[in-house]
Formats: C-alpha cells, structure tokens, sequence
C-alpha cells in the first residue's frame, strides 16, 4: 500500500528522490538545510547505454592496452572505446586470467579490475584490482588476505566482540573464511542492530560471501569485456549506505520510481521500508514544498553566507579547490581577535559542511581570516578536524602552509556536484531551475 508524505517538519532529516527529464535527484535535507545532493542517470530504460558502462563499483574483465612505466600505471579497457587507468602500485591481488602470473603486468592482459573513482573532467575512470562487494552492513573480499574478520574503526569494542560472536554462531570465522576464500569487514551500519540482534548483518553476510564465491570461481571462464557485476544504481547505494538514524522519511514524488525503490528495498534494504513515503500533492509539488530549486541554486553558488554576516568564497578549478573566508556584513561588537576567531569557527564548520554537499575532492586550499594567536589557530585547526572526521568520504586536515592556507585533502570518488548536474541540464551549467 502507498504511504502519502507527511508536511515537512523542520526537525527531521529527509532523503528526497526526485525524477527530473533524464535524470534522478538525491537530496538529504538536514533541520531544513540541504546536507547532500547527487544526480545520477535515469536508468529505467535502456541499461546497456554505453555511457553507463562504467558505474561505480562495476566489475570487469578488462584488457590492458599499454603500460606506461615512468607513472607506474595501465591503461586498460573495459568495453570496446572505453578505456580507464590502473595504478600499479598494489596489484599483490590482482588476477590474469588469460596467463599463468608472474608478477608483471603487460599488455593484452586480461584483468578483473574494479571501478573505483568514477571519471573526472578530463581524466578516466580509476580501476583497482582489489576487489570488493559491499552492503548496508558488511563488505566481502573474495581472494584477498583470506581469512581476514575486520571491523569499521567507528565501532566499539563491545560492539566488536557481540558481532563476533553472533558471527561465529552462523559459522562466520576467520578459519571458514578462508576456506571459502575471502575476508569480510563490518561496517560502521551494523552497529545499529544492537537493539534488534545481528541477524541482517548475518544474512547479507552470507549473500555476500556465496556471490563473492560464484563471481571468484567463475571469472576465468567469461570472455574479455564482460561485465560481472553491476551494482544498483547509485541513488538506491545511498539509501542503503545512510545510517537509519540520519534520516526519518524517504520522499519521492514520481509513482514509478516510489515501485521501484520499494521493491528493491523488499529485496535489499527491508529496514528502511517504514520510511520511504510517496507525496501526492497537486497543489504543491514536492520541490516547491521543501525550496528545493533555490537550495541546489545555493549549492552551486560561488558564495555561502555565514551567520554571522561572513561569507565563503568558493572557487573549483582544475588542479584543486580555494576556498577564501571574509569577515564579511560582521557587525558584532567583540575585538578584533574574538570578531576573528568567531567567524573562522563558523566557517570551518561549514567548510566541512559544504565539502560534503559539493563532494569537493582533491586538494582544497582554504585561506581563513589571519589570526596572531597560535593558541587561536590551533584551536581552529583542532575543530576543522574534528568535522572532516565525520564526512563518509575520507577527508584530512593536512597542516597550514607557510603562507597561512590551510590544506585538505578528500578523496575522489565521484564528480563534483557541479560537473554531476551540468552532465544532465544541457548547458554546460548546475541547473535548479528546472524542479
């Protein structure tokens, strides 16, 4: 039976699909505020279009075209005209399957090689031959360090030891995985089950292992370019990867792809059935409803104003990202160092914020307002941290140059949220206006 959406209340985090010309919008609104947003391709019609060959996380049997030594990587193709990059720098694991192993990697090798950063710009998509088949709770390894049992540095000891026992009962050890070749880690997700029991994290734990084995066992009888695994679309890995606490409704405004969430969830992601809501409202169409043209407007705009009347310029360019804190309408009647150290501290915790939600990557330079106490630029340097600690995409304070810039680096998983929405609107732009 559908479930019609509720009105929005401004306490509550909410995941919003929305079905939008060629392509589906994801957005997590957080106390009202826009916290993620992604768009991915509208894949209801036809999945072999080439242009979605290479999704993220897909596993191929790819052939390498060359190998260029002075970087120590492979240029391999995937399908026939789509070629990738694989650095050779960890390929202990990695699996010819058209010759014995030697240890080298020449060309017209036939490799299983995963995508593992989607194409950015100008530059392909990264492969890695590590492979690896994750859920909500769990991620298998088919033959890598066989036997290992690893958990998410997130969860707690205790945490640690009731799933290792609930593991052991349904015969999950790290001496029956490595008779079936492969190790597996917990997530960070499985800590959520302590209330209700393990018995999830268990199931997806035992279909991961039987389809790491059946992809492992079967990879050397498939022809070159074959695509042996192909996950779901990115919209519903969201949903599935989102702790269930970060979120209290899932909306969608579209009849067909409310059926087509729902039935994946029934399969994949029952836990998360309760929430998902189909919003029928002729009066109020559901973009309009939550202001969500001009938050993604926002999200693209070059400046982000702070509360305290300072402001953010954001400036992506090729090589990395400069991001430039200004005091701004500031007003208050504090001295210069507190008027300083309060517009910094605000800003570090929406830096944080707006990393997430552009899913800036790279290099990101950021040239706070100069401070003379060095007690003030530790403090502030300890609080930027601690935020990027809790982004789901690795990000890392690195230190402050020379010249006062403070560098950060996050990892580049996928596009930009500006190259994601140009890639549909047809323009060349980030495009809100159309919802």
């Amino acid at each position: 039976m559908v479930k019609e959406a509720s009105l929005p209340k401004k306490s509550k985090s909410v995941q919003i699909l929305l079905k939008e010309k060629n392509r589906i919008l994801s957005l997590l609104l957080s106390d009202g505020r826009l916290a993620a947003l992604s768009a991915w391709p509208d894949e209801t019609g036809d999945e072999g279009n080439g242009a979605l060959a290479a999704r993220l996380n897909s596993i191929y049997v790819g052939k390498v075209m060359n190998v260029a030594k002075n970087i120590n990587a492979a240029f391999v193709e995937l399908t026939k005209g789509q070629r990738a990059f694989l650095p050779l720098s960890h390929m202990e694991s990695a699996r010819i399957l058209n010759r014995k192993a030697d240890g080298r990697i020449l060309a017209g090798d036939e490799l299983l090689v995963q995508v593992d950063r989607e194409a950015v710009k100008t530059k392909e998509p990264v492969l890695t031959t590590e492979i690896s088949l994750a859920g909500r709770y769990a991620v298998v390894f088919p033959g890598k360090e066989r036997g290992r049992l690893q958990f998410s540095g997130k969860l707690a000891e205790d945490a640690r030891l009731q799933i290792t026992e609930a593991l052991a009962a349904a015969d999950i050890r790290e001496d029956s995985l490595t008779s079936r070749g492969c190790s597996l880690i917990v997530r960070t997700n499985a800590g959520e089950l302590a209330e209700e029991g393990y018995a999830p994290l268990i199931r997806e734990a035992q279909a991961l292992i039987r389809q790491a084995d059946e992809l492992w066992q079967t990879a050397g009888m498939r022809t070159c370019y074959s695509c042996l695994y192909r996950p779901e679309s990115g919209y519903l890995t969201e949903i599935r990867d989102t702790p269930q606490e970060e979120y209290e409704e899932i909306l969608t405004d579209d009849p067909a792809l409310y059926e087509q969430i729902r039935a994946w969830m029934e399969h994949s992601c029952p836990e998360a059935l309760p929430a998902l809501r189909l919003y029928q409202d002729s009066a109020v169409s559901l973009p309009n409803l939550y202001g969500l043209p001009a938050k993604i407007r926002e999200a693209c705009g070059k400046r982000v104003w702070l509360k305290s009347g300072g402001y953010l310029v954001i400036e992506p360019t090729e090589a990395l990202t400069v991001i430039d804190v200004n005091s701004g309408k500031y007003t208050g009647k504090k001295g210069a160092r507190d008027t300083f150290r309060l517009i910094n501290r605000e800003a570090a915790l929406e830096i944080a914020r707006q990393l997430r939600l552009r899913n800036l990557s790279g290099i990101i330079l950021v040239d706070f307002i100069s401070m003379e106490k060095k007690e003030d630029e530790k403090e502030l340097l300890q609080l930027l941290s601690t935020e990027l600690k809790k982004d789901p995409v690795k990000a890392v304070l690195v230190d402050m140059t020379p010249l006062g810039l403070v560098e950060i680096t996050r990892k580049k998983v996928r596009r930009s949220i500006y190259e994601q929405l140009s890639d549909f609107s047809g323009s060349g732009k980030p495009d809100g206006d159309s919802l």
